[in-house]
């Protein structure tokens, strides 16, 4: 068949479901906004800059999840979750 692929380090494993846990969130807010029109720009242009940053970035690292610059686009994107939900908490108060 082919050759296997090496097994990943713990790091790795961590960075990448950082990742895919931010994704399905993007995701899934994105069903919310398009459902209710609320933050709809924002829910698109999200899911868009997870897509290219973390392509770019996985592609730049050569594959390597725990390079810097892949946990660098992981985190930025946690800041944005963590704007938006200050940003709903808010507008709820």
């Amino acid at each position: 068949m082919g050759e296997e692929l090496p097994t990943l380090s713990r790091a790795q494993k961590v960075w990448s479901l950082a990742a895919a846990l931010l994704f399905l969130f993007a995701i899934g807010f994105l069903g919310f906004a398009l459902n209710t029109g609320i933050l709809r720009g924002f829910a698109i242009g999200w899911v868009g800059l997870q897509i290219f940053g973390f392509v770019g970035a996985i592609k730049f690292a050569r594959g390597d999840f725990a390079h810097p610059l892949f946990a660098s686009q992981v985190m930025l994107h946690a800041i944005a979750l963590v704007l938006l939900v200050t940003i709903i908490v808010r507008a709820s108060s």
